[in-house]
């Protein structure tokens, strides 16, 4: 990796920023024509954080995505890492985990227990002690890593719920380096949190680092709520206020709410390009005289899918007017295909949109639903953006969902309706102008479809404009400023994020 640049403002005294997250930025493909390939890895922290080590210098630690392998073929691929590292402008530092150990950790602990329980789903948990077993020993892996790079004065970010333990095995292992956490899925009221067979460990691994980040209010209220419930030793201080503090004995653990978002100026660039407009422009030519309603998501059956097509069926059913004006546009992308359980829901949402679209469609060329299964390239989903007239984000939880900002950023008319589930982070930002329902009642859902499409011109352009002013004032630049800003308690300069930033979705 070439030297660090220092900066004129760099005033946190040559520390280095050091990301740690279940996998690498870069995504190993294996081609038997074209041998070992990287590419970068899509989402949203990605998009955020790499542009940061770019500028900064620093590491990323991470899982690659692969098995090491031996030999010539091992060697291969550690070389790749390093050359790729060397022209982003950061070190990319991988963990190496085997098979058994990626099943029982990442499959397993993350999730069967944690992403279903965090998403108040309990009933679909796999409790297996086993499980916590292998998210130990993984976790000790990834603080290994981080131990042999980090350096007293640099800045541990650890991300997400596969890597609570990170810091508690630092601590064993005798390093100080401060360390920071965001939990990018929500925290679960007690009530459900309490089920964890392993709750009160969880809790003392978080505690142990010293900035603890959540996407909204809720989520740390859930996580003090928790705190005392189980862990009734532990002081209190400052609730109400931006920054609570946990107190232990003399340490004392910093916990604020930083709403995570997305690049405005860069994504409002590219969704006027060209080539994306025409792509817009033929999508609105193809259905013709309708409001577009779209849902993109993940395959995951936290996002209320099969919800929202009973909804879109309720609102054809109770306003036959909207029939032959409106189609709703579904994406869904691929996930965790190897998962039964996501493999079943597969084959639910595909029954929903055939026995709808079976019910509703008529003579003419009108169909209701038009499903689409497969990953969208960039310019196809700014493009889904821009034609669309109303999207559909009905997640039944969410930690923040990034759909909801990046449809209102691409709408350059002002003229879209966002639909939005209260049970979304997003929710506690955008309330006063989207449309908020709960995703789990049919009906509600379906007013608000009908709401929207009726919704006068005046009063859909005053909407989207508040929208797009709050992204635009909060955008990714800006979770990543004050994130750092109190993880250090110096200058944000110290960690300067560049203004550019190619958007991966």
């Amino acid at each position: 990796m070439p030297a660090r640049k220092p900066e004129a403002a760099d005033t946190y005294h040559g520390a280095e920023l050091i990301v740690v997250s279940n996998r690498l930025p870069v995504s190993v493909d294996l081609d038997h024509v074209d041998g070992l390939q990287l590419r970068t890895s899509d989402g949203g922290l990605v998009a955020a954080m790499a542009p940061v080590l770019r500028h900064r210098g620093g590491t990323w630690i991470g899982w690659p995505g692969v098995d090491r392998g031996t030999g010539a073929g091992a060697k291969a691929l550690e070389e790749a890492l390093q050359a790729a590292g060397e022209t982003e402008g950061y070190t990319l530092q991988p963990v190496w985990l085997s098979e058994e150990e990626r099943h029982g950790f990442y499959m397993g602990f993350s999730n069967e227990v944690i992403w279903p329980l965090f998403h108040d789903l309990q009933t679909l948990c796999n409790f297996d002690p086993a499980y916590w077993k292998a998210y130990e020993s993984a976790n000790q892996r990834y603080a290994q890593v981080v131990a042999a790079v980090a350096a007293p004065t640099d800045l541990i970010w650890v991300h997400d719920y596969h890597l609570f333990g990170v810091r508690q095995h630092l601590r064993a292992m005798g390093v100080e380096t401060p360390a920071a956490f965001f939990l990018h899925i929500p925290f679960p009221a007690p009530d459900v949190f309490v089920k964890l067979p392993w709750r009160r460990p969880i809790l003392e691994a978080l505690l142990e680092y010293d900035l603890l980040g959540f996407q909204a209010v809720r989520d740390r209220r859930n996580f003090f709520d928790c705190i005392k419930r189980l862990m009734p030793e532990v002081r209190i201080s400052g609730r109400g206020k931006a920054m609570v503090v946990a107190h232990m004995g003399d340490r004392e653990v910093r916990v604020g709410t930083f709403p995570i978002s997305i690049d405005f100026n860069a994504l409002t660039r590219a969704a006027s390009a060209p080539e994306v407009v025409a792509h817009a422009s033929e999508l609105a030519a193809a259905l013709p005289d309708r409001q577009l309603i779209l849902g993109i998501d993940r395959l995951d059956y936290t996002k209320g899918i099969p919800e929202r097509l009973l909804a879109f069926a309720n609102a054809l059913e109770r306003y036959p007017e909207l029939r032959k004006h409106v189609t709703l546009i579904q994406v869904v992308v691929p996930s965790r295909s190897e998962i039964p359980r996501y493999y079943e829901l597969k084959h639910r949402i595909e029954n929903l949109v055939g026995e709808i679209n079976g019910r509703f469609t008529q003579p003419g060329g009108w169909v209701p639903i038009h499903y689409i299964f497969r990953a969208l390239t960039f310019t196809e989903l700014l493009a889904y953006y821009r034609a669309a007239d109303i999207a559909l984000v009905t997640p039944l939880k969410d930690g923040m969902n990034l759909v909801a900002k990046e449809f209102c950023t691409c709408s350059p008319n002002e003229e879209g309706v966002l639909i939005l589930s209260e049970f979304a982070g997003a929710a506690v930002q955008m309330h006063q102008s989207a449309l908020l329902v709960n995703p789990y009642s049919i009906e509600e859902v379906a007013d608000a479809i009908h709401r929207a499409c009726t919704m006068e011109r005046t009063e859909r352009r005053s909407r989207m404009r508040r929208l797009r002013r709050a992204i635009r004032r909060q955008d990714v630049f800006w979770w990543v400023d004050s994130f750092l800003r109190a993880a250090t308690g110096r200058d944000a300069s110290a960690f300067p994020p560049p203004r550019e930033l190619v958007h991966t979705n």
